[in-house]
């Protein structure tokens, strides 16, 4: 009973932090209720007795990516009033890919996999079951070839954020090597002679 309760009350939480990220207006604000959804999902996975995605959600997601997320979006400068003006010119498209991804969902979640059903009981296991080990066995041999795909959207995705925190800004000054390296002491180094003041008595 006290776990339908606690899966409930944080499963609510989960979709009205989600429901936030997506509709709030400021980036920052969107990060940190992001970071507030890992964490009630954590908690929710916790209950399935998945502990070792639980940590690693908490670990991994709020303690690298999202600071990392957090530090590019502070970094990029964001126009706010700018982004406010283009909303209500890309609202229409973002209305059509939301429906296409509530179909992609419904068609997921009505399959008859989902089904009360097919849904076996789970069994309880021993404590000296590892699902980390029960994991790593699943992942890297019948699913090696998704892992390896995510692992290299996860690549371009920190390839296109580096690119995006180093591009150039009118008031900000930049070293070039090459002219570093061409340098000579007379370009930086001019020597003038003045009289001391003996020689001037």
């Amino acid at each position: 009973m006290i776990e339908a309760i606690i899966f409930y009350v944080f499963a609510f939480m989960t979709i009205t932090t989600a429901t936030v990220v997506v509709t709030v207006r400021n980036p920052i604000n969107a990060a940190l209720f992001l970071v507030l959804t890992f964490f009630t999902s954590a908690v929710i996975w916790m209950t399935l007795e998945a502990e070792f995605l639980a940590i690693i959600l908490v670990l991994v997601y709020v303690g690298a990516v999202m600071v990392l997320f957090l530090f590019v979006v502070m970094m990029l400068d964001i126009n706010i009033a700018q982004m406010r003006e283009g909303f209500s010119r890309i609202l229409p498209l973002g209305i059509v890919f939301a429906v296409i991804m509530l179909l992609l969902m419904w068609s997921v979640v009505t399959d008859d996999i989902f089904s009360i059903e097919s849904i076996a009981t789970p069994v309880p296991k021993g404590a000296d079951f590892s699902n980390t080990k029960a994991l790593g066995a699943v992942l890297y041999t019948e699913y090696v070839f998704a892992f390896e795909i995510a692992a290299v959207i996860l690549l371009v995705a920190l390839v296109a954020a580096l690119s995006l925190t180093m591009r150039k800004r009118p008031r900000t000054k930049y070293q070039n090597p090459s002219d570093q390296i061409k340098v000579r002491k007379a370009d930086r180094l001019r020597i003038v002679k003045m009289p001391s003041s003996s020689e001037e008595q």
